[in-house]
């Protein structure tokens, strides 16, 4: 049974948001490490450089569980999986629960979608440096509407693993 998440626009995808978050990955410690050493090595503080972090750690946040919807490594109470001893119902029961995450994140996404359309109709800027906060605020409905994408792949599995499943039982 082939996974439709090894297919090359998912991969694609995958490898873009990857080195996205590498290179948050090092902006971050970056520019803490250019601040600590401004202010407490040099005492010349560079007012702002709180506010710049904002905003790759919001976009670090989203993408990093946007990256655990890709690896499947959701955060979820595995003990009813203990429990449960027959393939099929061990495959229905993680259809269903793949159903309801993507519907509880496509609810969370259509939310996200309304700040985001609201957020670039505003156009905030930060108090400080005048950026607009749209940068950072756009990554909370990227970050959902990527775990969704990848729910949906998930949950396409899924289905191909309950009928696997039940085809064993017929």
């Amino acid at each position: 049974m082939k996974s439709f998440a090894n297919s090359t626009p998912v991969r694609i995808i995958s490898v873009i948001q990857n080195y996205i978050v590498l290179a948050l990955l090092v902006i971050i410690p970056l520019l803490v490490f250019v601040q600590v050493i401004l202010r407490y090595v040099l005492n010349l503080p560079l007012m702002g450089i709180e506010e710049i972090l904002l905003f790759p750690a919001i976009w670090l946040y989203f993408l990093g569980g946007s990256m655990a919807s890709q690896a499947r490594n959701h955060i979820d109470c595995g003990v009813l999986v203990l429990y449960i001893k027959k393939e099929k119902s061990l495959a229905l029961f993680r259809l269903v629960r793949m159903v309801l995450s993507v519907i509880f994140g496509s609810w969370a996404t259509y939310w996200a979608f309304w700040f985001f359309s609201y957020s670039l109709g505003k156009w905030k800027q930060s108090d400080l440096l005048y950026i607009p906060m749209f940068f950072g605020e756009s990554a909370i409905f990227i970050g959902c509407a990527l775990m969704v994408f990848f729910s949906i792949i998930e949950l396409i599995d899924r289905v191909n693993e309950y009928r696997a499943a039940a085809s064993k039982y017929e």
